[in-house]
């Protein structure tokens, strides 16, 4: 009878001790002294207590607006970053409208870019042309920069970058070509006309005469985003070859397609030993006001590439392109004198306006 009492305590012990964790721990953690210690990414409501480990935890991430504390810390870890419910069945988050990833980590594209652009991270967002910045190889940096930021938004914040005649925030619209109001006064009629001048130095760090025979090319980018780049032209900076090198610069800049560059004036000479400098002076009905930097493709393209050009020793740390001289002509969104149909993108002109942006007049009003 004694032994029956004591195998019975042994028993109520048993199921006592295997009863003093709350559901067992769900099997998602370890009983100790009566508590769970949860495994990792399990937990129980909102406060993410040990409790019986029933439940998922969500990603943690930057959070995207919190309180700050008393020493001003903020944008500390939240679970799902504070934009999203955590669903504790799955473990992941369900993002509010406008974020998404992992914890919710990061901001979407509005309309995904209307299949018109890429979604970019906010450092990978080009600003202008870097004037003194060299690359590792030793040649100029020409192409759009991007900075370097380590604050809370980096690998967060996103925004469209639209593909070539395409713009606004989610790139849904079709850009209409620039010109100037033909209407538009002049202050001093007696004045010349000003159009852009943009200035292209070739430096080389001993002798520009080291780089004769070598070829480059030019990069044009319209207003309209389209990147137009020239076939190869050979640099001939002899005094006897000047006039034929202006030339092949002019000749490359006016075949580019769609006339996109429909009327230039080239000039050039020998600055010293070891400059040469050209200016590029827009004239054409379709370059009409501040255009962007020309810029030069002074790398090497071999096979495979193209244009297949040999590139340039350049000295480095200068800027090749830089405006001169600043149109006073106006650039305008289908010349302000129509509307841009921005499903075609083509100008609806005003009655006595006719022309790709609008800029002719057909009638005195």
């Amino acid at each position: 009878m004694i032994k029956a009492i004591f195998v019975l305590s042994l028993a109520a012990f048993s199921n006592y001790a295997s009863a003093a964790c709350d559901n067992g721990c769900s099997g998602h953690g370890v009983c100790e002294c009566g508590f769970c210690l949860c495994y990792d990414n399990w937990g129980m409501g909102y406060d993410l207590d040990t409790g019986d480990c029933s439940d998922r935890i969500c990603p943690f991430e930057f959070a995207w607006v919190d309180t700050p504390d008393r020493n001003n810390d903020f944008h500390k870890y939240a679970e799902c970053a504070n934009k999203g419910i955590c669903n504790r069945e799955t473990g992941e988050c369900e993002c509010f409208e406008g974020y998404e990833g992992k914890g919710c980590q990061r901001t979407s594209c509005p309309n995904d870019c209307s299949g018109h652009g890429t979604c970019e991270y906010i450092q990978s967002l080009g600003y202008a042309n870097s004037p003194f910045n060299g690359n590792q190889e030793g040649q100029f940096v020409q192409d759009v920069q991007t900075f370097s930021l380590n604050q809370w938004d980096y690998q967060k914040t996103r925004a469209c970058v639209c593909d070539p005649e395409y713009g606004d925030v989610d790139c849904s619209k079709r850009l209409c070509p620039y010109g100037n109001d033909m209407m538009d006064a002049r202050v001093d009629r007696n004045v010349a006309v000003k159009y852009q001048v943009q200035n292209i130095w070739f430096i080389h760090e001993d002798n520009i005469d080291d780089l004769d025979g070598q070829t480059f090319a030019l990069t044009f980018k319209s207003k309209l985003n389209e990147t137009f780049t020239t076939t190869p032209i050979v640099f001939k900076p002899m005094d006897v070859d000047t006039a034929v090198f202006v030339s092949s610069i002019q000749d490359a800049l006016l075949r580019l397609p769609n006339r996109v560059i429909d009327g230039i004036e080239v000039h050039g000479d020998r600055y010293n030993s070891r400059e040469f400098h050209v200016n590029v002076t827009f004239v054409g009905d379709y370059v009409q006001g501040t255009q962007n930097l020309l810029v030069v493709e002074d790398y090497q393209c071999g096979d495979g590439c193209t244009p297949k050009i040999d590139g340039l020793n350049l000295a480095v740390f200068q800027q090749n392109t830089t405006q001169a001289t600043n149109a006073d002509y106006n650039s305008y969104e289908c010349g302000r004198r129509g509307k841009c149909d921005y499903d075609t993108g083509t100008c609806q002109c005003f009655s006595g306006f006719t022309g790709a942006s609008c800029n002719a007049c057909t009638a005195l009003i």
